[in-house]
């Protein structure tokens, strides 16, 4: 009995402390995110709450687009639209000059004159980084698979059955919606209510834990089966 009461006991601060642990590396994980992606960060947590709702409310516009007219369609209309002012706009201050005979010259110099192109830096920069991320991807399918941990590949059959009700239920743009308007709300909730999301979050993760450590107990074969 006081073997077990020991044993509970030193269980409690090593549970302590791997809390502790996911919250060190949580933070860590923002501060790599804010250090690397400062622009996205402005945006989806509205420091400037113009250009995010400017960013916002094109990208829900279009997705809302493609659920009622083909991609086609879609790109048709936003080129024509563009085209229709800028056209309108360079007619305008054609005019304008004439009439004031000034010799002010085309009205998107500025814009023409600005380099657009890619620089190799910046190409071999994401494409090693896409390179990186699609081979790590390719690695972790192969493990999965091919069953190197038994439950690393349970766990992956589960969430791909949870999806089969998921694409049921909705199809590919309305995810995208979905999505969107997440990245645009959950972080400033989050920032807002990070003590309370921070603790149920905790929680759960803690009940997942126990469930999955009672079941590899229970269950013969599920303990970290990997293939030599």
């Amino acid at each position: 009995m006081q073997t077990l009461c020991q044993n509970s006991s030193d269980h409690i601060p090593r549970q302590k402390k791997q809390v502790q642990y996911e919250k060190q590396l949580q933070r860590k994980k923002r501060l790599r995110l804010l250090q690397h992606h400062p622009v996205m960060v402005e945006l989806l947590y509205w420091r400037d709450v113009k250009t995010s709702g400017v960013v916002f409310g094109a990208g829900l516009s279009l997705l809302l687009s493609l659920t009622l007219c083909s991609i086609v369609s879609v790109s048709s209309y936003i080129t024509l639209a563009l085209l229709s002012v800028t056209i309108c706009f360079r007619i305008y201050k054609g005019i304008l000059q004439a009439i004031q005979k000034s010799d002010e010259g085309h009205p998107f110099k500025l814009y023409l004159n600005q380099d657009v192109g890619l620089s190799k830096e910046t190409v071999h920069k994401y494409s090693d980084c896409a390179l990186a991320r699609f081979n790590t991807t390719v690695i972790e399918l192969r493990r999965l698979f091919l069953v190197e941990d038994l439950v690393d590949s349970l766990k992956f059959a589960v969430l791909m059955w949870i999806l089969t009700y998921v694409g049921a239920l909705f199809n590919g743009l309305t995810l995208l919606i979905l999505g969107l308007v997440g990245m645009f709300s959950f972080p400033i909730i989050y920032e807002k209510y990070k003590v309370q999301i921070d603790h149920y979050v905790g929680m759960a993760n803690k009940q997942v834990k126990d469930i999955i450590a009672t079941v590899q107990a229970k269950v013969p074969g599920l303990k970290r089966v990997k293939a030599d």
